[in-house]
């Protein structure tokens, strides 16, 4: 891969994970709708993007191999299900006045990928990797022992974006394909829901004004651009650049809600994101060094 390749998906990734970190303004801009009612929307204008962009970007054959497969099919409709609650508890977080606990979901989101593999593919942590989940433990330590609560919209952030990202691996579909049809699959309540509400003159599509209209309708645009630029940018760099790229998300989250929010912000949250910070770097720079020596060997060999 040449430098121009390696640069253009260095951008197309930054975009991405940039994007991302400001979404909460995008969703925060339409605090006067319902979390529930945005998500509805967010599923059936991604369903529309996703359906008009499909055929020109070649992924009808794949979504017709998943629709043929009951397996792929079942699996669909469990990631579904899944991304539909973190979608959920995501816009909730941002529009009740948590973006804070946001970004912290999505810095605890690779610690639970660790976990995760841990307890369902048997893999065997290694000594810095034990160091991180434990400091990243500390932290929500810290706040269950300052605030007598679990961060559970962080928490459920994590683990649902973790389950789905497992349940994702099982399959071939890519990113596009993928979305269309997890989006097919919660169209039809969603959509329901979004007629029923139109029906008995309730929602805030066509009631709260055509400037909040069309930030519904853009609901789809903006959850499938910045997933296409990461399918763009994951295929031309590598891992550990990817690996360090992934935490302008919840950076631009942290510094939204510190910053632009004025979210509290006490010694008990910075002991916490502190803690999981170090836990973060600790874990991704020895990513990046076992992948280096790994190279390293395999070039010796070579």
């Amino acid at each position: 891969m040449n430098d121009k390749q390696h640069f253009s998906g260095v951008l197309a990734a930054a975009f991405a994970f940039v994007a991302w970190g400001l979404l909460p303004i995008y969703w925060k801009s339409m605090t006067a709708v319902p979390a529930f009612e945005i998500i509805c929307h967010r599923v059936v204008w991604s369903q529309a993007v996703t359906a008009l962009l499909l055929g020109p970007m070649g992924g009808l054959a794949e979504v017709r191999a998943a629709l043929r497969s009951r397996r792929d099919l079942l699996l669909l409709t469990c990631s579904s299900s899944i991304i539909g609650v973190n979608w959920f508890l995501y816009i909730y977080a941002v529009n009740s006045g948590q973006v804070l606990e946001a970004s912290l979901g999505y810095y605890l989101n690779p610690l639970v990928n660790v976990i995760f593999g841990v307890l369902f593919f048997r893999d065997r942590l290694r000594p810095v990797q034990i160091l991180a989940v434990l400091l990243a433990a500390a932290g929500v330590s810290v706040q269950v022992f300052s605030h007598g609560t679990l961060p559970w919209l962080a928490l459920g952030m994590a683990v649902t974006f973790g389950v789905y990202g497992m349940v994702r691996k099982l399959m071939s579909l890519g990113s596009l394909s993928g979305l269309f049809v997890e989006t097919g699959v919660l169209t039809l309540p969603a959509g329901g829901y979004l007629a029923w509400l139109w029906l008995h003159g309730q929602g805030g599509f066509l009631h709260l004004g055509p400037g909040l209209d069309l930030l519904m309708v853009g609901a789809g645009a903006v959850t499938t651009a910045p997933l296409l630029a990461f399918a763009f940018g994951a295929r031309r760099i590598t891992l550990t650049t990817l690996g360090v790229i992934q935490y302008l998300g919840p950076t631009g989250m942290f510094l939204l809600g510190v910053l632009a929010y004025g979210e509290p912000f006490g010694p008990a949250h910075a002991a916490t994101f502190g803690l999981i910070w170090v836990g973060v770097v600790l874990y991704t720079a020895e990513g990046a060094w076992r992948i280096r020596m790994v190279r390293r060997a395999t070039s010796g060999r070579a």
